[in-house]
């Protein structure tokens, strides 16, 4: 599926601004000044500006048909961890732990992998190890959101990574939220976690790249 509709996400309103007006008055004072180095400034920072639009973009995904018992990939990314570990801050059990890595260049908007009512929300403040160091998901700034479906709970964590400075959610405790709407956002290369049921069928591999709101995670058994 190609994202045909892009917008831009909120988050980088300010940031595109701020650049954009750097970048213009450079280049004009550039140009008024007769520098030899106009030109290649110039494509230098329509690049640098490109660069910044295509990491702040908020492709339009909407899910045809909601379903709980599929949980949909809540990050763009590759599948860094598929392992059963005992999640300590809210379960305190094995569950089945999924990561998704999104480097720089992935849309870095997180999305609700299923609907429901959000049931636990914590902020972590913390470090800021690369995001596939494996006590990133511990050490580092994190979020961590538990969504119950009526049938199942879910546990996913935002983690800021080593260039990830700036962690945002739209969710709170109570509230009842739907499958694939925006959830928060991760300035630069960061994490996702997810921790599933033990029993759930899982429909991702090591290294498989995914879309949020496009790919499924897993399917949920019936309860």
């Amino acid at each position: 599926m190609v994202d045909i509709f892009i917008r831009l996400h909120r988050e980088g309103f300010a940031i595109l601004t701020a650049v954009g007006l750097f970048l213009l008055v450079l280049n004009i004072a550039l140009r008024i000044y007769g520098s030899a180095y106009f030109w290649p400034i110039l494509l230098l920072s329509l690049l640098v500006y490109g660069l910044f639009v295509q990491f702040f973009r908020n492709p339009m995904r909407p899910i045809e048909k909601a379903d709980n018992r599929l949980v949909y990939a809540p990050a763009d990314g590759r599948i860094c961890a598929v392992e059963e570990v005992v999640e300590p801050e809210y379960f305190g059990e094995k569950r089945l732990q999924i990561s998704i890595f999104m480097s720089p260049l992935n849309v870095h908007v997180n999305r609700n992998p299923v609907g429901g009512v959000v049931r636990y929300f914590r902020y972590h403040p913390g470090k800021y190890l690369v995001a596939w160091h494996p006590k990133s998901s511990r050490e580092n700034e994190h979020t961590t959101v538990v969504y119950d479906t009526g049938e199942h709970q879910i546990l996913m964590r935002q983690i800021a990574g080593f260039l990830a400075r700036r962690i945002r959610w739209y969710v709170a405790e109570g509230q009842t939220v739907r499958q694939g709407e925006d959830m928060g956002f991760i300035k630069f290369g960061s994490r996702v976690d997810l921790f599933l049921p033990l029993n759930a069928a899982l429909n991702v591999k090591m290294d498989q790249v995914v879309r949020g709101n496009c790919d499924i995670i897993a399917h949920l058994p019936e309860e």
